[in-house]
This record gives C-alpha cells, structure tokens and sequence, in this order.
C-alpha cells in the first residue's frame, strides 16, 4: 500500500525546503569568509624535523595579510608550554604579536631581543607594556637575526623579519627545524645577546654543536661575527663541482664574488639574483661579476627580493639572515644554517627558478 503526500502539503513544504538550502548556503559562504586562509606553505615530505615556508609575493592572496608563513610561527609559539626567546630586526606583525602576548598570559617565558632602531615601534611597545622583557642592541651595527626558539626544542629562522612587508610583499624564506641539540645552538647565541648584553663583535665562538646530525641529515650552524661564515661559504663554493645558484637581497662581499668567479672559471654554472634597488649601492659586486661571465640578473618584482640563499650542486643549502656583505661579516649579529639535504635543495631550487626566470638585466 503506497502514502502520498497531498499536493497542498508538497506546496508548502517545497518553499520552506528552498530557504533552508539558502540559508545554508549563506551560513557556509560567511563562515568561510571569517575563517582565516589557510597559512601558505607545506612541511617538507622528506624531513619530519623541517619545514620551510616561502611567502608569496606575487599571490593575490597575500592582499589579505594573513595566512602566510607568519601565520604557522604563531601557531607554534601558540604551541609553547615553557618558553619563547625571540631575536628579531623587525616586528610588526599583529599575528606574532599576538601570540606573544598570549603565551605571556598562560605562563610562558617570553624574552625578545630587537634591533634598537625598531624598539619603538608600536607592536613592540605592547609587548613590553605587556611585561614582557625586550632587549635593544644599543650600537651602531645591526641586530640582523630573524630566529624565533621554542620549549628548547624548536628553531624558526631564515630571511623573513616578522613584518607585513616581510611576510607579504616580499619575497623571503623561514625554516622550521625540531632539534634540542640545534636549538641549544640558537639559545647560546640568544643567551650571549639577552643575559650577558654582548652584541657585535663582543660575541665570541663558543657554539655548542656547530655540526651535528639531525635524523640523518647534516646540518651546521653558524654566526656572526664570530665564527668566520664567509670562510665556510667559500669553502662551500670551492668545492662545487656543478652548480651554484643563489639569491641575494645584497652583495659586497668581494672574498665570495671571488670563490663565484673561481667557480665559474672552472666550468661550474654560477647563477644569481640581486636585489634591483641594491645593485648600485656602493660596494656591489654585481658588475664585477657580470664581467666575469657569470649569469647574474636583477629581480624585477614589484617586491623586495629579500633572500640571502646559496645552493650548490642540488645537494647543499644554506639560508638565514646573514646578507652577504662585509657587514654582515665583521659587525652584525646575524646567523645561517647550511643543510645537506637534496630534498630541501630541491625544494627551495623551486624559489630560486622562479625568480631568476623572471629576472632581468
């Protein structure tokens, strides 16, 4: 025996069907407007202890300013249980900010180191209005590093300051590492810097594991001005038999436009990117190495090209905030990580054919 509904009821119920399926529309489109975008970026499949977030300058996405690499670091420092030491040349980023100042109110121990230059800017007067001790460098020289370390167990670095330009408008890298053993590497260096108030050259080379194997990868860990980078990276550069490509936000370094020089007289493929605005600063070495036959080009984007970024033979990388220049060398404080990884080469080859393609004269 069959029921049917009666036509006088299908009438009814199909208007009262149609606004519930409206609605429900209308509930998902604004509930995915609130939602923040998801943050740019993808952990490394290769590496479970990396992560590497490249922002997305040219992404129209980032017109929000959310969702980029900045995003994740706060998640973590939203992750801490014990402890956040910052060191930072600039900050004005709400969102790590925030996390700051939220990890302060549940207990954790937050200490933040800045370039003097940028320690009254408003971000960072909330933190200290907060209660949250900031330091300032107090000299002449930069305050360069961009390193955030979490619990003792957490290294976030690279070449990103925790700016909206930074972050949004420019094109910049930040590591996510997970090791105690690296981690007790940045925490001296912030230790140096914090606790016993030595910047610049008063900082002295007592890295704890400036070598060591995190889940069968190499990585090293250096800083300056005391532990001689520039002599690691020609090093680096001396002994590649294939390629060397980097990025470079700045270039006056002549011991490393030397090591490229001899690199390419030797057959090795050299290729480079500088920062158009910083091409003609005094010093560059841009010219000099085009002379040398070296394929070297201009970033063109709208953006900064931010990068400090050296990768050779597709198995070795190194990346932080150290530019390179005499600076950077002798006077600032500045760090860079080198990791013997051909997955995370690969992966930030990426960036660097992007940028050169797009690259000009």
């Amino acid at each position: 025996m069959s029921h049917r509904i009666p036509s006088s009821v299908r009438a009814l119920a199909l208007p009262l069907i149609a606004l519930l399926v409206i609605g429900a529309a209308f509930w998902l489109l604004a509930s995915r407007r609130d939602a923040p975008p998801t943050p740019a970026g993808t952990p490394s499949a290769a590496h479970s202890w990396l992560a590497i977030y490249r922002t997305a300058p040219l992404d129209p996405a980032s017109d929000s300013l959310r969702g980029g690499p900045d995003a994740r670091l706060a998640q973590a420092i939203d992750s801490a249980a014990y402890s956040v030491d910052v060191a930072i040349y600039h900050l004005n980023l709400w969102s790590v900010r925030d996390a700051l100042l939220r990890a302060a109110e549940r207990g954790v121990r937050v200490r933040v180191v800045v370039e003097s230059d940028g320690m009254f800017d408003a971000e960072v007067q909330d933190l200290v209005q907060a209660g949250i001790p900031v330091l300032g460098d107090r000299r002449e020289s930069l305050m360069h590093h961009k390193f955030t370390l979490i619990d003792g167990l957490e290294v976030w670095t690279g070449s990103m300051n925790y700016s909206v330009g930074s972050a949004y408008r420019d094109h910049n890298v930040l590591l996510r590492m997970r090791s105690s053993a690296l981690a007790e590497d940045y925490a001296r260096e912030f230790d140096e810097m914090f606790v016993g108030d030595r910047f610049g050259p008063l900082s002295t080379a007592d890295t704890p594991h400036p070598a060591l194997t995190i889940d069968g990868t190499q990585v090293e860990a250096w800083f300056s001005p005391d532990d001689g980078v520039a002599s690691r990276l020609i090093e680096l550069i001396d002994g590649a038999r294939s390629r060397v490509d980097f990025l470079a936000f700045t270039f006056t370094s002549d011991p490393l436009a030397e090591a490229l020089e001899r690199a390419a007289a030797r057959g090795v493929a050299v290729r480079g990117v500088i920062e158009r605005d910083q091409a003609e600063t005094a010093g560059t070495d841009y010219d000099r190495m085009r002379q040398a036959g070296i394929d070297v080009r201009l970033d063109t984007s709208d953006g900064t090209m931010h990068h400090k970024l050296l990768l050779i033979d597709g198995q070795v990388l190194a990346a932080g905030s150290y530019n390179f220049t005499r600076s950077a060398e002798e006077s600032n404080d500045e760090n860079i990580v080198i990791l013997f990884s051909p997955d995370a080469a690969a992966e930030l080859e990426l960036e660097f054919a992007g940028i050169f393609r797009a690259a000009g004269p």
